[in-house]
C-alpha cells in the first residue's frame, strides 16, 4: 500500500474518531440538558437517562484520550527530555513512550477480561443495553492508546513550538 494511500486511510480514520467524539459530546450537553429541564420545569425523569449519561462521559474519556494519544497531547512528563542532548532524549522518550505503552496495554487486556466477565454475568446498563456493551469502550480505547504511544516511541521528537530543545 502506498504512503498516500495510508495516509488517506489514517485522515479518514482520525475524522471519523473526531466525528463520533463530537457526536458524544453534542449528545451528553443535550441529554444533560432534557434531564435538568424536565426534573426542574416538569418534576419528573427519565429513570434510564442517568446511567445513559454516566455510560456517556465514560465513552467521552476514552474517545478523548484516544485522541490525545494520536495528537500527542496526552499528560506527559517530559521536563528531562527538554534539557537533554537529542540522542538521550530520543532514549529516553523510547523509554517512557514505551513503558506507558507497556501499562495501556496490560490495561487493555484487563478491560477486556472485565468486558468479558460482565458479559457472561448478563448485567443490564440502562434501558435494554447490556453491561458489557457499555463497558466495551474501555479495552478497544486502553489498546488502541497502547498502539499509538508504541508506534510514538519510535518516533522523533517533533520541535517544540517554544524552541526548547529536546523536546
Amino acid at each position: 500500500m502506498s504512503v498516500a494511500r495510508k495516509n488517506a486511510w489514517a485522515g479518514a480514520l482520525h475524522r471519523l474518531e473526531d466525528g463520533v467524539l463530537a457526536l458524544a459530546v453534542f449528545a451528553l450537553v443535550l441529554l444533560a440538558t432534557a434531564s435538568i429541564v424536565l426534573r426542574t420545569g416538569f418534576d419528573t425523569g427519565l429513570p434510564w437517562l442517568d446511567p445513559l449519561l454516566r455510560m456517556l462521559v465514560l465513552w467521552l474519556a476514552m474517545l478523548g484520550a484516544m485522541a490525545a494519544a494520536r495528537e500527542g497531547r496526552h499528560i506527559g512528563l517530559d521536563i528531562a527530555a527538554r534539557w537533554l542532548p537529542a540522542l538521550a532524549a530520543r532514549v529516553v522518550r523510547m523509554l517512557t513512550y514505551g513503558f506507558a505503552a507497556a501499562i495501556s496495554a496490560i490495561l487493555a487486556w484487563q478491560a477486556l477480561r472485565m468486558v468479558r466477565d460482565e458479559y457472561e454475568i448478563g448485567g443490564i446498563a440502562f434501558a435494554s443495553v447490556p453491561s458489557w456493551l457499555a463497558q466495551a469502550i474501555l479495552p478497544f480505547g486502553l489498546a488502541v492508546i497502547a498502539l499509538r504511544l508504541a508506534a510514538a516511541a519510535f518516533r522523533a521528537p517533533t520541535p517544540p513550538a517554544d524552541g526548547i530543545p529536546g523536546h
